[in-house]
């Protein structure tokens, strides 16, 4: 039974090919969390599904590099992370037609404010520079904390922990919120 065993036992099942539904358990773990990670830093959810995708593909072929004494969420989040950074990379070599030019219309007045102010925070976190970005999501959505998401992007805690709060500052004024 896949259940009883740890992200890190799935991981170890799977990379010595023990257990066949190891990935699966730790797809069902880890995809919708990992799914908000990647809707919240690109505001699309085709393209958030995607990378979760890219991502497991990546975990999968990089089985046999788990190493046993590492913890399977925070090496998962560090090929995200990775996995995001080629995207950006990607669209900064080939930038794409604005929304508004394929004809996308922004939703009428009378939709439900929960999703309004999900898409006015996520436009904003677009705004970020993606350094920024990235740390505010890693920090305040996924829930990982500074000296983690040092790890993660391969910088040091300082540096991290100025990054979030240039990103925070950021967001609060472009959100309009008094700093108080």
């Amino acid at each position: 039974m896949t259940h009883a065993y740890t992200d890190e036992q799935l991981m170890l099942r799977h990379a010595q090919g023990d257990d066949p539904q190891a990935f699966q358990e730790l797809f069902r773990r880890h995809a919708k969390r990992l799914h908000g990670f990647f809707l919240r830093s690109t505001g699309e959810d085709a393209i958030a599904h995607d990378l979760v995708q890219q991502t497991f593909l990546h975990v999968h072929r990089a089985r046999a590099d788990f190493r046993a004494d590492s913890h399977f969420r925070g090496w998962l989040y560090t090929i995200a992370t990775n996995v995001r950074r080629e995207l950006f990379r990607r669209r900064a070599r080939k930038p794409e037609a604005p929304l508004d030019a394929l004809g996308h219309r922004e939703p009428s007045v009378d939709a439900d404010a929960t999703t309004v102010t999900q898409r006015t925070v996520r436009r904003a976190l677009q705004e970020l520079p993606e350094a920024q970005r990235e740390v505010v999501v890693l920090h305040w959505y996924a829930g990982w904390s500074f000296p983690e998401i040092a790890q993660m992007v391969g910088s040091t805690h300082a540096a991290v922990k100025v990054r979030a709060h240039r990103g925070y500052e950021r967001l609060r004024a472009l959100l309009g919120e008094e700093e108080g």
